[in-house]
């Protein structure tokens, strides 16, 4: 039995303990909450009808043209709380920028830019533009000069773009801050100042912060005009009918990783996540190329199309979906009884709606979470979240692969004996063994190989390249296990050479604490610049004229010169490998009241070096906070 995806009982992003789709029915509907027929109607094509707390609660104030304060988390369902409003006070036929949403990351502005596409998908020649670091500006140029009237952005593109004339706020009509508590920690603080200050005194605000602190209060005191305070709890429980999972693949190893889960699960359907469309397609398109029925969905699939893939993966033409968050929401299909989160989610309520696919209806489910070796802070703060610890499993191997296939062809033997009419292919393998003299049981191996397309040489190769790739994998984690985390007191490592080690590569950035760097404008620029998560910047050296910091993801050529030209205070990063500090040849060579001059005199990077430093680094799984000390 299949449920239909326009079941009336459907909560979009509920921030009830339960799963979204096992909301209990409420009296409250979407169609209460006075939104506009063509909003509404978007709404309803995705399957839903009740509103989550938050959306009952923010989406009249704002449509009525209030401010708000909204204390509340990703998967409480926030993005709809205001993008629905927001949609509902633009004017489609005028081709300005009316609305701006802020976010601090660009995962997040990518996420909630799909989403309010989405939304306004029966919505005449609205325009949404997504603007972030790590990204070329041209095409997102073209899309503001072509009259988007929403954009989506991080806050230090945004006033790359204020700065550059490519964006004009004269026309804001709606402002939103988005995780307004990260964005501030990340070091944005005065460049939402300037934001707040380009655009015009008569417009909606909401902001949105998981926390409340009084530097929130502050920014809420001072630009937004006797907002409604709204508070929800989020959700935080996960189904108990699925077996939890996660496995620590390489980036590099995702796809093949994810091509042997599904060859090996015996599950009717799987449902794969991704973080973005762009990479929902790209794992999509490589499961089709090696045999696998999948198709995707993300916010640029018609809802037409979407309905015939939804309908195929229902009635078993098709075996796995390939899904963003948004694209995924509404989607209720008892056959998938596997959940792969390709990319780990931003937040761990996102973790929560995702698994709630699988396990229903009575079933058992499983879900697998991919976790890169940088992650791990990210994977323990899902199961704080869910109050549970995931079960590390391992990846199967290509053996692996062909044995489960062999002994699903073997579980056919018996019907197909009984089914009859074998004596055709037993009068040729009798004549086989007669002639070769073979073993029939060696031949019966022989023909199970070749069913399940083990050639041998090829598939040797790969299974030993496979092993030596795992043990690797196993020889850093036990490097990195002896080694430990760094402590508090640690001074940066001062020896010639560039670093790479389980804390990273360093490198050596031109802004020091002169300029005015702060390790939070550091890091959201590298975020921002180089696409990374918070958990691959490492330890950040803070020194008078330039910084030093640990990366722990690769940087290619197109990374490294969009940071070089990413400025933090007002100066660019011009990032560089760090040699370390040069030997002071005054140590070596000169009698001890000798002071060497030039670079590394007093003033020299060597003694800078000794002088003072600031620092962000990780304690043992415990959020990355910004802290000071003189060395």
């Amino acid at each position: 039995m299949t449920a239909d995806i326009s079941t009336p009982s459907r909560a979009l992003d509920t921030d009830s303990t339960l799963p979204a789709d096992a909301a209990a029915p409420a009296s409250v509907t979407f169609a209460d909450l006075g939104l506009p027929a063509t909003i509404l109607r978007a709404v309803t094509d995705l399957g839903f009808t009740i509103p989550s707390a938050i959306q009952e609660k923010a989406i009249p104030a704002l449509v009525s043209g209030r401010d708000i304060t909204g204390v509340a988390q990703t998967g409480t369902g926030k993005t709809a709380a205001f993008g629905l409003p927001m949609l509902a006070a633009l004017d489609p036929s005028l081709r300005r920028v009316q609305a701006l949403v802020l976010t601090p990351t660009r995962e997040l502005a990518m996420q909630v830019a799909e989403a309010i596409e989405t939304f306004a998908a029966h919505v005449d020649g609205l325009q949404v533009v997504a603007v972030y670091g790590g990204s070329p500006y041209q095409p997102q140029q073209r899309a503001l000069r072509a009259g988007a009237q929403v954009v989506v952005g991080t806050p230090g593109r945004v006033m790359d773009h204020l700065e550059r004339g490519s964006l004009v706020l004269d026309d804001i009509r709606y402002l939103v801050l988005d995780e307004a508590d990260e964005m501030l920690r990340m070091g944005f603080a005065e460049d939402v100042e300037k934001i707040f200050g380009q655009a015009p005194t008569k417009r909606q605000v909401a902001l949105f912060s998981a926390t409340m602190p009084p530097q929130i209060r502050r920014v809420a005191a001072q630009h937004l005009n006797d907002p409604v305070e709204i508070a929800v709890t989020r959700q935080s429980s996960t189904v108990t009918s699925v077996r939890q999972t996660y496995a620590v693949v390489p980036f590099r190893h995702k796809t093949g990783a994810l091509a042997r889960i599904l060859a090996t699960s015996d599950a009717d359907a799987a449902i794969v996540f991704t973080r973005t469309r762009g990479a929902a397609e790209e794992v999509g398109s490589a499961l089709v190329e090696r045999g696998v029925s999948a198709a995707t969905i993300s916010g640029d699939v018609a809802q037409k199309d979407r309905e015939k893939i939804v309908e195929r993966l229902r009635s078993g033409a098709l075996d796995v979906l390939v899904a963003t968050d948004v694209a995924a929401r509404g989607l209720d299909v008892d056959r998938i009884g596997l959940v792969v989160n390709f990319d780990l989610p931003g937040e761990p309520e996102a973790y929560v709606h995702r698994i709630g696919r699988t396990g229903r209806a009575g079933r058992t489910g499983e879900a697998m979470s991919f976790v890169t070796p940088q992650e791990r802070g990210r994977l323990r703060s899902i199961e704080r979240t869910i109050r549970a610890t995931l079960e590390e499993v391992e990846i199967p191997s290509p053996a692996d692969v062909s044995a489960h296939k062999v002994r699903s062809l073997l579980t056919q033997v018996a019907a197909r004996q009984e089914a009859g009419r074998l004596s055709m292919y037993q009068g040729l393998v009798r004549e086989y063994v007669t002639e070769h003299g073979i073993d029939p049981i060696e031949l019966a191996a022989a023909l199970a190989a070749l069913a399940v397309g083990d050639d041998g040489p090829r598939a040797r190769e790969e299974q030993e390249r496979f092993e030596a790739e795992r043990e690797q994998a196993r020889a850093a984690r036990r490097t990195a296990d002896v080694r430990g985390p760094r402590r508090e007191g640690d001074r940066p490592e001062r020896s010639r050479g560039v670093r790479r080690d389980a804390a990273g590569t360093r490198y050596r950035l031109s802004v020091g604490h002169t300029h005015g760097a702060q390790p939070g404008g550091i890091v959201g620029a590298l975020t921002n610049e180089a696409g990374l998560n918070g958990s691959d910047v490492g330890k950040i050296d803070i020194f008078p004229s330039f910084s030093l910091v640990d990366i722990l993801a690769p940087l290619d050529a197109d990374a490294m010169d969009r940071i070089s030209r990413a400025r933090v205070a007002g100066k660019p990063l011009r990032i560089k490998l760090d040699e370390g500090a040069p030997v002071s040849r005054a140590r070596t060579a000169r009698p001890t009241g000798d002071r060497p001059r030039g670079a590394h005199g007093p003033a020299g990077r060597h003694d800078e070096r000794r002088t003072e430093r600031r620092e962000w680094a990780p304690r043992d799984g415990a959020e990355r906070k910004p802290r000071h000390r003189t060395a």
